[in-house]
């Protein structure tokens, strides 16, 4: 990490309670996501179809220009179908509150969420806020309204 790689601050909500759950953290040296983990007091059981929103039992403070996305980890919806609702969920640089992982369970099987599973991987971003402009036409492209599958591919 460099002078330039932002710090976000972290807070846990309940110290004693959750100091066996590792904080986020790259598994490997060249990973873009960080792995979060559920601080669930219980198992939590997700039958198919099943949505429920997962504790971490942190809080953060973003800097200015940036966001954290939240992301499906590949392997446990390769391997148990499960998901995010809202994928990717964002994290803005003014919320405060804890953060929560809202999971969905899209495979066949009921899947079980332990304490200190990795249930999903946390993406820092840089943000632009834009603004819009009404315009009468916008420039031709080659693509211009081909939407979706309109290459054919």
């Amino acid at each position: 990490m460099n002078d330039t790689t932002p710090c976000i601050q972290i807070r846990r909500l309940n110290p004693d309670q959750d100091a066996d759950i590792p904080l986020p953290d790259y598994m490997t040296p060249q990973s873009a996501g960080m792995d979060v983990r559920a601080a669930v007091e219980d198992e939590v059981h997700l039958a198919p179809g099943d949505i429920r929103l997962i504790p971490t039992g942190l809080a953060m403070a973003i800097p200015n220009g940036f966001e954290v996305q939240v992301r499906p980890r590949s392997g446990l919806a390769v391997r148990h179908g499960i998901g995010l609702i809202n994928s990717p969920g964002t994290i803005d640089a003014d919320y405060r509150g804890e953060v929560r992982i809202a999971v969905i369970n899209l495979g066949r099987e009921p899947y079980i969420i332990h304490r200190g599973d990795r249930i999903a991987q946390l993406i820092v971003s840089r943000v632009f806020q834009s603004r819009f402009e009404v315009v009468e036409t916008l420039d031709e492209t080659d693509r211009n309204d081909g939407g979706f599958g309109h290459t054919g591919k």
